[in-house]
């Protein structure tokens, strides 16, 4: 169907009562943060619209919408993805932010501290929530850390909390400017802003946000947006890209080459391989073998280098 066959629409624009039932509706996220819609333009029969434009006509009856659907995501045809927008309003401690923003290809107008007093929230972390340095991963967290010294970690950041915002409204009331006042403010600060992004570039931020090596807090975000809003507004296009992207396993030309050997029975011989690869270093695996015993452990297959 085109994006104007809803005859329950009022208006001659794509609607989806889905999405529309949830729109304005906050989403809670960590202990003071939010998503909600706010606006949409398009759905899945967009993207159907769109394809089918470009195929010409005559090739409507070929395939049914879904089944179009996990044929564009599926051999990653991202044009007609782009034609559906969503809107969002978020709330969000500006740590999280910092990371958000760095997906450079949405429209974003975000709440100012230079116009309007600083949001008097900052996120506060659970002495449960607490955790240790990876030790293999630089940028990522490994297990909770002790709870003795979480209660203790947290009972400090409420008393630096306090004192960051009391120094900051002190400024406030002797005129000093907004601009200069927020300086020492802490990055658990929430902060607001609209976000405005098409669907190939918000599943392309959410394929990376949701993904299980993404910090945690910034996944609870995106698994909101994921699971709360867009499976509700594109549901075909939600599915697939869960069956390809999100829930997938892609392979390197070494590993689907290792993986070969292995499900022959070929154990040595992808030993060698990987040796002579720069995959195994003076016997013991690098990263990339790493992440290749999880890919396989996930399929049930035994790893030679277990």
């Amino acid at each position: 169907m085109s994006d104007f066959d809803n005859a329950a629409s009022p208006t001659p624009r794509a609607c989806v009562p889905a999405l529309d039932a949830i729109l304005g509706k906050p989403f809670k996220v960590l202990d003071d943060g939010f998503v909600r819609a706010v606006d949409y333009m398009g759905s899945d029969a967009s993207i159907v619209q769109a394809a089918r434009v470009s195929y010409g006509e005559g090739t409507k009856k070929a395939s049914d919408d879904e089944h179009l659907i996990r044929y564009l995501m599926r051999h990653r045809h991202t044009t007609p993805f782009e034609m559906c927008e969503l809107k969002l309003h978020v709330r969000v401690p500006m740590d999280i932010w910092r990371q958000w923003v760095r997906h450079r290809t949405a429209s974003i107008n975000e709440y100012s501290t230079r116009y309007s007093i600083a949001i008097d929230s900052a996120h506060a972390t659970d002495p449960r929530e607490w955790r240790t340095q990876s030790t293999t991963n630089r940028q990522g967290s490994g297990d909770p850390v002790d709870p003795a010294l979480g209660q203790a970690l947290t009972d400090e950041e409420s008393a630096f909390h306090d004192e960051c915002r009391k120094v900051y409204r002190a400024r406030l009331e002797r005129g000093v400017a907004r601009e200069q006042a927020r300086k020492d403010l802490p990055l658990s600060t929430y902060t607001e802003a609209y976000w405005k992004c098409n669907l190939h570039n918000l599943l392309h931020f959410l394929a990376l946000r949701m993904e299980a090596g993404a910090q945690l807090e910034i996944r609870d975000y995106a698994t909101t947006i994921g699971r709360e809003i867009v499976s509700r507004w594109v549901p075909f296009a939600w599915k697939a890209f869960t069956d390809y992207a999100l829930e997938a396993t892609a392979l390197s030309r070494h590993e689907r080459t290792l993986l070969g050997m292995i499900a022959r029975g070929e154990t040595d011989p992808a030993r060698t391989y990987a040796t002579a690869n720069g995959l195994v270093r003076d016997g013991k695996p690098g990263r990339e073998i790493r992440e290749l015993e999880g890919k396989l452990a996930d399929m049930g297959i035994q790893s030679p280098w277990s």
